[in-house]
């Protein structure tokens, strides 16, 4: 591992406020009243107010919370990669700060999907249902094919690169329209932060997932015994279409739903859904979808 500052850590943000934790200030809004509580867990490259959309719907039916781990979007710099646990120990501590009490539904997705089953591991108490968002999976990196595999090792190990005048445009011509319905006090803040510094918090996060993270989860204890959705996401991701050839892209997802629908199975309330979206926003693609597994995993719970 080879730690790299990021995060902004600087200014208050858009929406909500910064908490501090250990030292550190930890940035987190929250909305609605009742219980259980909806925690967002953004993915790799993400922060907690790309999930303004669905947070704001939540909000209507009970409390929902959004927050940016330490090294990303609004809180404080923190050397990346971390571990699972310094991030799922970190999210406890937030919590309990933000006097936000449990249990908790969980909402994780992509590398945010790894930690909430990692919460859910260490804090069983705490956690009411599970809804994971096109989750990571420690296997995947064993179970895809092999070009895959030597692709991410290589952009590991590869230098975090600036972006040209060209590309930054095109990047915010990719990134806006997921936006469009964000307050204007949000969506700009959103935005600038995503072209300066949310991809490049991204890349460094990722960096310890496939052995480190991936590590953690399997020497972790089984999921408590509560409501969990798995939702696959196998629409078309820009992102995605320019990071792999067509066919290796359709092999990595033939073994992530594969992967998905065993986690789900491996639960005795679980469930598996594949929805026609992109992995990275399938949260303002398709909010119907996230919205009504949360609406299912509630009423499983009560």
């Amino acid at each position: 591992m080879h730690p790299i500052s990021s995060g902004r850590g600087t200014g208050a943000p858009p929406l909500g406020r910064l908490y501090s934790v250990h030292g550190r200030r930890l940035a987190l809004h929250r909305s609605g009243t009742g219980g259980p509580a909806v925690v967002f867990l953004p993915g790799a490259g993400q922060v907690g107010l790309d999930y303004l959309n669905i947070h704001d719907q939540v909000a209507e039916f009970t409390c929902s919370v959004l927050y940016d781990r330490a090294g990303t979007g609004w809180s404080d710099r923190v050397e990346l990669p971390r571990t699972a646990a310094e991030v799922t120990g970190e999210l406890h501590e937030l919590l309990r700060a933000a006097k936000i009490p449990a249990p908790y539904v969980l909402v994780g997705h992509s590398l945010g999907g790894a930690y909430a089953r990692h919460y859910a591991q260490r804090f069983p108490d705490e956690t009411a249902a599970l809804l994971l968002l096109d989750p990571f999976h420690e296997e995947l990196y064993d179970r895809g094919p092999r070009q895959a595999r030597d692709k991410l090792a290589e952009m590991h190990h590869q230098q975090i690169p600036e972006l040209t005048p060209e590309q930054l445009r095109q990047a915010r011509d990719q990134i806006a329209p997921h936006f469009s319905a964000w307050p204007d006090s949000v969506r700009q803040a959103l935005i600038d932060h995503h072209l300066t510094t949310a991809w490049k918090a991204g890349l460094l996060e990722d960096r310890n997932l496939y052995d480190q993270v991936a590590g953690e989860l399997r020497k972790g204890a089984g999921l408590p015994d509560v409501p969990l959705i798995v939702l696959t996401a196998l629409g078309h991701d820009d992102t995605q279409a320019q990071l792999w050839p067509a066919e290796l892209l359709a092999e990595i997802n033939d073994a992530k739903t594969t992967l998905h629908a065993q986690l789900a199975a491996s639960a005795r309330r679980g469930r598996h859904r594949i929805i026609d979206a992109g992995h990275g926003w399938l949260h303002e693609e398709h909010p119907e979808a996230v919205l009504q597994a949360l609406h299912d995993l509630l009423d499983a719970g009560m």
